[in-house]
């Protein structure tokens, strides 16, 4: 039967004719927007779905329905697996089409055909990390029968929503871009959806960008001062896990056993370190011949020496040094080196960071407390993943359920997905609930290679090589003509220094050492991620999604291979648990911090990953909860190395003391105190430091006034608050005046322009000519960042109230500072001025959510399309409290301003057992289109701190549901095959058909 196009729930009408006046004006302004092109409100209100009468779907086995409650988040009812994964298809394609269209370009190398010429570097970059390529071969080895099945349902969904329609009929994202541009989507294919876990994976690849930060630090400082830039994280912070061991004698994980003392995996602290460690030869400041690498044959001496406290000094600074000194040698051989990791961190910063910023500070939230401890006698569990603000959220809430479970008919679940992945992410089904953190680990490394032609060296004492493996790659870019690269890989990965202008003569002078090959023309730059592996991790999502119990659990969590999470786990029976699951490289050497000689054998990764039996787990600690914030997972006598760079736990810390304090005395933590905890925003860094700023002797009458702001204040950051705004400003120039303007150009925030003695130059500091230097970080990944691992930087050095780092130069009408307090005084006068500038002179009208603002930007035309359509398309600002390291992270990074660039994307609190009274939020809407209502209907209570309820049960779902939607079986053919549609990855041809290369 024909499509019923029904009216909306009357419910829904209050407010529409406010909408459409807004639609009409500002369209209007598109009357002669270019191109002759006139938008009318239909090609707005055209691609708003359908969601009520019925709609034929072909390959429908009986009928469906989707229903809808308030806020158009859509519960699906089927009686198979097959239709009630292929009406999810269909759903987030009527509401997510425009973003899940944009994903798999992103994920296939393929945005040029959507944008044009200005996308060829990133498609180039990973086209070379071929996610695409990894994803097919995952779909035809890895999956299993019935994974494949689910997506292929999936795909037919979404393409029998795609069958007909195109342009504005699609999302008015369509109709903008064929003013330009004869683009027309594609079928939907079952490889498009398992892409999507490659781009998930890639921005939680835990420490690539330190790996890369410590090697471009090494011009300006030595070891040591790097050393000091990242502090033990284990040092003030509890881990997840206090008890558990390997058990050596069964090759399992002990929860209960006493942390052993066995010498873990990879830990060479008494052996061999890294051949590309500062080549002051030691990695110390004075220029001695050892140093806690080892003094293993291959390592620890150069001829550079590192000085003995004379010279620049740190850089920025003007005067003699203070024990802060690189020496000219070392400047000269990390240059190529620097120069090669620096254009990977250019391309980086051009991958769209779908899930946000590679940095300190960001992760996200998730706990779980025991029934004995809640009053509601079962569990509780909370989640909230710190992502990239979006529009719309990254997030599609939704649930599946079969009317009856059956063999043919196994879910019945709810939760947070992903729009064009079939199936739950976050969320609970009706046995168990679970959550998700980034577990951290170390799963890249970057290897310098000694390429020669089309071969590169793999045992440099055997003098063995092996030929590169190549493939040309052709780009297609809408409005301009192909472009084809040749990407070459090493069996350990892709030459991803092929990938930058700035890389074509790599390593000419990368820190190596003595029996390093000869440079010739420079090293490559390789990269070994364990998510080039194909793996099985979309089987783990079903399985988790049918899980019943903590065995089931284990059993599914032990397929989620990439990315590496923390899982933690509530059932209905009272039960709670953690697992850290993935594949986790084992290191013959090395520690995974720094560049490692590809040449040498001994830094190869075992060919077996750490066995998932011996992975951390956890059940029903006697504590009686579980907090999981990105801090380390376990002590460091565990038998394997996870990461050095674990996050540095300020989140956490937190998060457990509300615990403790709540449930002290006999307190017992409800559902309301779970999602207060979620919105708590004091500041860990401000605990430490406002006491000594609020002593300091400030004769400035202005910069005293802002003072005692400070004077009383609790540490809370609410965004109304005026001493939030101070103490973050004070606490950015802080970070900038001892930290980053000593920091190498490459790290500083774009525009970041400084005076500092030249690199190549040697000599007495009168006689060397200062340059300018302008940093080149884009600004959401710049350094410092002012996350935790800076907080514990700064506990670890301020009761030295002399220490180097404390040191300044003088400028135009400020004294250097020597001292701690000089340095605080002076980051308390430019707090003052920025204030001044920013917010005006008066203090009471400072707040710091004007500050502190969140605006959502449509991730593609909101960003990059003409002002007018960024008009049409983005929402905000909205003024925000919480902040950088703070349980409510609202991330934002002083290297370069105070804006939000990371959030809570949702917000979760389930009530184990009685799922109906569980709470969630989203951070925009269920919906994708512009101007429906329900494109940030739910920012303004997420940003308040509320919670919407969350209906599970056929009878309370039934009680909330405003619009019914039923998908019945057509009488037509089945729609295309969706493995028949054209491969997006065959877009490798042969040289002879193809464009001259760039």
């Amino acid at each position: 039967m024909p499509s019923n196009t029904t009216a909306s729930s009357p419910k829904k009408k209050k407010g529409r004719r406010g909408r459409l006046l807004v639609i009409v004006l500002v369209l209007a302004l598109l009357g002669g927007i270019g191109y002759g092109g006139y938008w009318g409100v239909d090609a707005v209100r055209a691609s708003f779905p359908q969601t009520t009468g019925e709609i034929d779907i072909p390959g429908l086995e009986g009928r469906v329905e989707v229903k809808r409650d308030d806020y158009g988040v859509p519960q699906i009812y089927a009686d198979s697996d097959a239709d009630l994964f292929r009406a999810q298809g269909f759903v987030q394609a009527q509401d997510r089409f425009w973003e899940m269209d944009v994903r798999r370009h992103m994920t296939a190398g393929r945005l040029s055909e959507m944008f044009g010429s200005g996308q060829v570097k990133t498609d180039a970059f990973l086209r070379t990390l071929g996610w695409r390529n990894v994803a097919q071969e995952e779909f035809k080895t890895q999956l299993s029968k019935e994974t494949k099945a689910y997506l292929k349902a999936y795909a037919d969904g979404v393409n029998a929503y795609l069958k007909g329609k195109e342009g504005k009929e699609l999302s008015v994202e369509y109709a903008a871009l064929a003013l330009t541009n004869d683009y027309k989507p594609e079928p939907w294919t079952e490889v498009d959806s398992v892409a999507w876990l490659k781009a998930m994976a890639w921005d939680l690849r835990g420490n690539m960008q330190d790996e890369i930060d410590r090697a471009l630090m090494e011009p300006r400082l030595d070891t040591k001062q790097i050393d000091q830039l990242y502090p033990d994280p284990y040092r003030q912070k509890k881990p997840i896990m206090g008890n558990g061991a390997v058990d050596e004698s069964e090759g399992v994980f002990d929860p209960k056993a006493d942390p052993s003392d066995n010498k873990r995996d990879g830990d060479n602290s008494g052996g061999r370190g890294s051949q590309l460690d500062n080549s002051n030869g030691n990695g110390n400041s004075n220029g001695s011949g050892s140093n806690d690498s080892g003094s293993d044959s291959g390592s620890g001496s150069d001829s550079g020496q590192g000085g003995t406290g004379e010279g620049s000094g740190l850089a920025g600074n003007s005067g003699p040094g203070e024990g802060f000194t690189g020496g000219t040698d070392a400047a000269d051989a990390v240059e190529g080196v620097n120069t090669q990791l620096a254009g990977i961190a250019e391309s980086l910063d051009g991958i769209p960071a779908l899930l946000g910023p590679n940095g300190d500070g960001i992760g996200s939230n998730s706990w779980v407390v025991s029934g004995s401890l809640t009053t509601t006698g079962k569990p509780l569990l909370a989640n909230d993943p710190h992502l990239a603000p979006q529009l719309p959220s990254l997030w599609y809430q939704m649930g599946l359920h079969c009317r009856k479970l059956s063999d043919t008919c196994k879910f019945d679940t709810a939760g947070f997905t992903f729009s064009g992945m079939p199936g739950v992410i976050i969320g609970h089904n009706r046995d168990i609930a679970w959550g998700l953190t980034n577990l951290g680990a170390d799963v890249t490394d970057l290897y310098l290679e000694k390429v020669s032609g089309d071969s590169y060296l793999t045992d440099e004492k055997n003098n063995r090589e092996e030929r590169l493996t190549t493939r040309r790659e052709v780009i297609k870019v809408a409005g301009g003509k192909p472009r084809t690269i040749t990407v070459r890989t090493t069996k350990r990965g892709p030459l991803i220094s092929d990938r930058s202008t700035e890389l074509e003569n790599v390593g000419v002078r990368a820190p190596v050492d003595n029996s390093a090959p000869d440079r010739a023309t420079g090293y490559g730059v390789s990269l070994q991620w364990t998510a080039l592996r194909p793996g099985k991790s979309m089987d783990a999502i079903f399985a988790l999604n049918r899980a019943k119990d903590f065995p089931s659990f284990r059993q599914a969590a032990a397929k989620f291979e990439v990315p590496s999470q923390n899982l933690i786990y509530a059932d209905k029976r009272g039960k709670i648990g953690y697992q850290a699951p993935g594949w986790i490289p084992v290191r013959a050497q090395g520690d995974g911090t720094r560049p490692v000689p590809g040449w040498d054998p001994a830094y190869y990764w075992k060919q077996h990953p750490v066995p998932f039996e011996e992975m951390p787990y956890e059940e029903d600690p006697e504590r009686g909860y579980i907090v999981t914030a990105n801090q380390a997972v376990i002590g460091k006598s565990y038998a394997h190395l996870l990461t050095k760079d674990w996050g540095y736990g300020a989140r956490s810390e937190r998060i457990n003391h509300l615990i403790e304090q709540k449930t002290k005395d006999g307190g017992k933590i409800s559902t309301e105190d779970m999602r207060t905890m979620q919105m708590d925003n004091r500041s860990e860094i401000a605990s430490l430091l406002n006491p000594i700023l609020i002593k300091l002797d400030i004769k400035d009458p202005n910069v005293r006034e802002a003072q005692k702001l400070l004077e009383g204040w609790d540490y809370s950051q609410e965004p109304d608050s005026a001493a939030a705004a101070y103490f973050n400003a004070v606490w950015r120039n802080i970070l900038k005046l001892a930290f980053g303007n000593k920091l190498p150009k490459e790290l500083r925030a774009e525009g970041d322009c400084l005076s500092v003695s030249p690199l190549d130059e040697a000599g007495p500091d009168d006689q060397i000519e200062p340059v300018i230097e302008c940093g080149e970080r884009d600004g959401e990944s710049a350094q410092p960042d002012g996350g935790d691992r800076w907080f514990e930087v700064v506990r670890s050095i301020y009761q030295d109230e002399d220490n180097p780092w404390w040191t300044s130069p003088a400028s135009r009408t400020d004294k250097a500072t020597k001292t701690r307090d000089e340095l605080f005084a002076r980051a308390m006068e430019d707090a003052r001025w920025e204030l001044t500038a920013k917010l005006g002179k008066d203090m009471e009208t400072w707040s710091w959510g004007r500050l502190h603002q969140l605006t959502l930007k449509n991730q593609t035309l909101g960003k990059e399309g003409p002002g007018v359509l960024q008009h049409l398309l983005n929402r905000g600002p909205w003024n925000l409290g919480g902040g950088e390291a703070t349980v409510n992270a609202t991330g934002w990074n002083a290297a370069s301003g105070y804006d939000v660039v990371w959030v809570p994307s949702m917000r979760m609190v389930v009530n184990v057992g009685d799922w109906d009274k569980s709470r969630w939020i989203n951070l925009t809407g269920a919906s994708g289109h512009a101007y429906s209502a329900h494109y940030t209907d739910q920012t303004d209570k997420w940003a308040k701190g509320e919670l919407l309820d969350w209906s599970f049960t056929e009878k309370a779902v039934e009680e909330n549901t405003v619009d019914t939607l039923t998908l019945v079986p057509s009488e037509e053919a089945e729609a295309p095959d969706s493995t028949e549609a054209p491969d997006p990855a065959a877009t490798n041809e042969s040289a002879d058909t193809a464009e001259p290369q760039e």
